[in-house]
């Protein structure tokens, strides 16, 4: 029973796949923001072409 728990406590698998996920959430939170960044700076564009065939 002791070396059950002593190879429990000795198991890092969880916590790397915890650190996995976390890295994988940040790396979307980048991708979400540049791609905010990205539409808002497009709608801009089209806004000012769209403004401008009107004219």
């Amino acid at each position: 029973m002791k070396a059950l728990i002593e190879r429990f406590k000795s198991d890092e698998e969880g916590a790397t796949a915890i650190e996995y996920g976390l890295i994988a959430a940040l790396i979307a939170v980048a991708i979400i923001a540049g791609v905010r960044a990205v539409g808002t700076t497009l709608s801009g564009t089209f806004d000012t072409i769209d403004k401008g065939l009107k004219e």
